[in-house]
């Protein structure tokens, strides 16, 4: 290698550095501030672990209901060509701009009982606003731009030439879909997954919005944090890092061992 590569590969280096300095100081400073006993303690509250579950299990069914519809529009919008496609893409990236308190209040707008899909809801005895079924609202709505563009990205990248091959060869288009480009396509499908169930379960302002109450973790750091200062919400904050940190490990390695 000359030594101007190597130069450049030092910059890179030192750039990066400063890049996970900057990303692990904070969370690495907090765990230093904090006590293990004030830790432990966190562990065993009970509406600490309460929210961890409601947050994990919300997050999870989020991402499981919107995935059904979300992976084939990610395979029609990298497949097809429609009048409105740059519209739609448009509208699919639009929660990654827009001010989640902003989110939260425009889902308010629908799912309310006096909304469209809260009197259906009501009429079917299902509680939008201040339930679960709102929770998983609000994650699905900021995070499924994570799972439609990852996965539209996975579609992408898979030769269309396999894809006729099969259906020369007798295979139908589903067949063709799931024996051929969602296998080709699947560490891009659940890395999309993984960043939609992520973003999902630590989204708090479009969450706070339509269910402060039954609570979540993120919006329980911020009560604790209001209420009564650092000391009693860094450790909540801890806890939940850490029970992050762990599902996206165990996710990962199921993933790899997938692929």
């Amino acid at each position: 290698m000359s030594p101007r590569a190597n130069s450049i590969s030092l910059v890179f280096i030192l750039l990066g550095g400063l890049v996970l300095l900057f990303l692990t100081a904070p969370l690495v400073g907090m765990v230093l501030q904090s006590s293990i006993p004030g830790i432990m303690a966190a562990l065993h509250d009970q509406e600490v672990r309460g929210s961890i579950v409601l947050s994990l299990w919300t997050a999870m069914a989020a991402t499981f209901i919107s995935g059904i519809g979300a992976v084939p529009l990610a395979w029609l919008l990298a497949r097809k060509d429609f009048p409105g496609k740059r519209v739609v893409s448009a509208v699919i990236d639009l929660p990654l701009m827009i001010p989640h308190s902003a989110a939260g209040i425009a889902l308010l707008t629908i799912l309310s009982r006096h909304g469209v899909l809260g009197q259906l809801a009501q009429s079917a005895g299902i509680k939008l606003v201040g339930g679960p079924a709102g929770i998983m609202a609000a994650m699905a709505f900021v995070s499924l731009p994570f799972l439609i563009n990852s996965a539209r990205t996975g579609f992408e990248s898979v030769d269309v030439r396999l894809e006729k091959t099969a259906m020369n060869l007798g295979a139908s288009l589903v067949s063709t879909f799931f024996t051929v480009t969602l296998p080709l396509a699947w560490r891009a499908v659940v890395s999309g997954i993984v960043l939609m169930f992520g973003r999902g379960m630590s989204e708090f302002g479009a969450v706070i919005m339509v269910a402060y109450h039954p609570i979540t973790t993120p919006v329980l750091i911020y009560e604790r944090f209001g209420a009564y200062g650092l000391k009693w919400a860094r450790p909540v904050a801890i806890v939940l890092i850490g029970v992050c940190l762990a599902v996206f490990v165990l996710l990962r390695v199921v993933a790899d061992k997938r692929r």
